[in-house]
């Protein structure tokens, strides 16, 4: 991509992997409403290139978004237990403000930080803790509809069907990544849950990388590693992205560190 790529939301968790993992892959126009750390920013990325202001502010969205060729869009309130007033304001407010940006400035394509609380009622009594487990077949794929298990959840629900609606309307690749469990060391053995959601960051920065690279129309894939473990289905992020993840939560330690090899006996 010859053109730079406003990311937004640069500073948070989401965006520090995307930027450690693939900052020499793109020209980067970075946006968040603190300033971004030094140790956050890419080579080359020069205070001309960072832009602090809120996803809200029409005006300086419409400057940031002049020039790229692609949006990857993070920012907005991260809280599972945000009010309404912020997640409506920052998260579906501020999303529509980018996406309107975004197609006025004739960018090509907008990829979505969606979420695993879009989907978290899913996992229901009857249903817990077996489908966090390896041997349970239950799968969502990005094709069913929202369950948000909280206004969060209902913010970033919103936030797929904006894209969509601009897809439609004004032809715009729009890419929703759901993303599930990110940490740089995979959680603890008693969490199940966040086994099953795991997503490394170098397998984050690899998603986002083809998100912004792969050719497609309007998607909704799931952003988590190929755990053994895993209730989210990641075959159409594979077959429309090329997404190939690296990493597996069963491979690691529980304190992260991966498990040491032990060679067989020979014969």
């Amino acid at each position: 991509m010859d053109e730079p790529v406003l990311l937004t939301g640069a500073g948070g968790r989401v965006g520090r992997a995307i930027l450690t993992g693939i900052d020499e892959a793109y020209d980067w126009r970075l946006l968040d409403r603190e300033p971004v750390a030094a140790d956050a920013l890419p080579d080359g990325v020069s205070d001309h290139d960072v832009v602090v202001a809120d996803v809200t502010d029409d005006a300086a969205v419409r400057e940031a978004v002049e020039g790229v060729g692609a949006v990857v869009h993070l920012a907005g309130d991260p809280r599972p237990n945000a009010p309404w007033d912020s997640v409506l304001s920052n998260n579906i407010d501020g999303t529509q403000t980018m996406l309107e940006a975004a197609v006025d400035a004739g960018v090509d394509r907008f990829v979505f930080a969606s979420s695993n609380h879009a989907v978290g009622a899913y996992e229901t009594d009857d249903r817990t803790p077996h489908m966090y487990r390896k041997d349970d077949e239950f799968r969502l794929n990005g094709s069913e509809l929202p369950r948000p298990s909280n206004l969060y959840g209902v913010s970033k629900a919103a936030g797929e069907t904006l894209g969509r609606y601009y897809h439609d309307h004004h032809d715009l690749s729009v890419a929703c990544v759901r993303i599930g469990n990110l940490t740089k060391d995979h959680p603890p053995k008693e969490y199940e849950r966040g086994q099953a959601m795991w997503l490394s960051h170098r397998d984050c920065a690899h998603l986002f990388d083809r998100c912004l690279a792969a050719d497609y129309d309007y998607e909704i894939v799931y952003g988590i590693s190929d755990n053994d473990r895993k209730y989210y289905s990641i075959e159409r992020a594979r077959e429309v992205l090329g997404y190939e993840p690296e990493d597996n939560s069963a491979e690691y330690t529980f304190s992260g560190e991966p498990k040491e090899q032990v060679e067989p006996d020979s014969a």
